[in-house]
């Protein structure tokens, strides 16, 4: 399943009662493969060019970083978020307008434009306890810190012991469905190329519940789905980048799992089991990017299942660069078949979703590299 090299092909074989071939068929023959390879390079860096953005923006200063953001709620009134756009430092209301920033001191910053009522003080602000604000009508609006900054995520108290929520989600029937679906055919996806890596979020405490839920940290899809995931890599290694895969193929009892531990208040963030999930079909995974000369993940506008507006895969603030390579992966995913979740920058189904049933088979019975059928 992975790219054809020269160590695939071995040693040409001559016929029996060939003859060695003269110096300038030689020669010709050599020129031929050259040629060859440098086509196959040349379609290679075509296809990796296809799916960029756009040149790559150079990043935002250290300095503007730290205001990049949201400030107030987005059902208040006065809702604003400070970003950075080819260069440019701004600020723009959520409904709408903008001005360009501009530096006071080491740590202020007022608008070119008035959006902002005007007050004595430069409108963003950081004071000496740290604290990051907008200055608006001599009102301080704070900016928002979502759980994920920082790389970990707050979580939801389950409410149960996932212990008991684990035995009772085994025991409960999947949903009966109707159709005549494909045989399930689950492929394990860190086996097929070095160059992806997994970070499994639901086998360690950094999810949402802050416990770990699945008892192996293991990923997988149905074939069709990592062949085409496979693909997306291919183009992407070129440009520098390998795939950090979050989550893909989940068991409905997992589902469940999530279902029942968290609060009703919080149950619009959670698939419902009683439909199932496409996580549950194997046609969908969760990932981002990954930086292949430091292994390091790849900045995004926000955090993996952080429930923030900057989850969006059309949010528009963060810097040039985050959107820059928040665009690179969809553009790599959707150019092999998989479509971006309208709420999740990081969430990809697989086009034929709807031909595979809901599966409800735990990690522990599927083997290394592939899975039953």
């Amino acid at each position: 399943m992975s790219g054809v090299n020269l160590s695939n092909v071995g040693h040409l074989k001559k016929k029996p009662g060939a003859h060695n071939p003269k110096p300038f068929t030689a020669f010709r023959v050599a020129f031929f493969s050259i040629a060859v390879l440098l086509f196959a390079s040349r379609s290679l860096a075509q296809s990796s060019e296809s799916i960029l953005p756009g040149p790559k923006p150079a990043d935002a200063p250290d300095e503007w970083k730290q205001f990049i953001g949201e400030y107030g709620l987005p059902s208040y009134a006065h809702h604003f978020f400070v970003f950075e756009r080819n260069g440019e430092f701004l600020l723009a209301r959520a409904s709408g307008g903008e001005a360009r920033l501009q530096r006071v001191s080491a740590n202020d910053f007022t608008d070119s434009a008035v959006i902002l009522p005007r007050t004595n003080n430069p409108p963003l602000h950081k004071d000496s306890n740290g604290g990051i604000g907008l200055q608006v009508g001599g009102i301080a609006i704070l900016k928002n810190f979502y759980p994920s900054q920082g790389g970990l995520l707050q979580g939801i108290p389950p409410t149960h012991s996932i212990d008991e929520l684990r035995q009772a989600a085994l025991r409960a029937d999947s949903p009966s469905e109707k159709g005549d679906f494909n045989k399930p055919d689950l492929v394990e996806l860190a086996p097929l190329d070095p160059a992806i890596h997994l970070d499994i979020r639901y086998a360690t405490a950094n999810d949402f519940l802050g416990v770990p839920v699945y008892t192996q940290a293991r990923a997988f899809l149905q074939r069709p789905a990592a062949e085409a995931l496979l693909r997306a890599l291919q183009k992407l290694k070129p440009l520098g980048y390998g795939l950090l895969i979050h989550d893909g193929y989940r068991p409905w009892y997992v589902t469940k799992i999530f279902w029942d531990a968290t609060p009703p208040e919080g149950k619009i963030f959670v698939a419902d089991p009683a439909q199932g999930s496409r996580h549950n079909r194997g046609c969908a995974v969760d990932l981002t990017l990954y930086d292949l000369k430091t292994g390091q993940p790849i900045e995004m506008t926000g955090g993996y299942d952080e429930m923030s507006p900057r989850s969006f895969p059309n949010y528009p603030g963060g810097t040039s660069l985050q959107r820059w390579h928040r665009d690179l992966l969809r553009r790599a995913m959707e150019s092999e078949g998989f479509t971006v979740y309208e709420a999740e920058w990081w969430h990809f189904d697989y086009k034929d979703w709807r031909e595979y049933g809901i599966l409800n088979i735990p990690f522990e019975k599927l083997g290394i590299g592939s899975a039953a059928k």
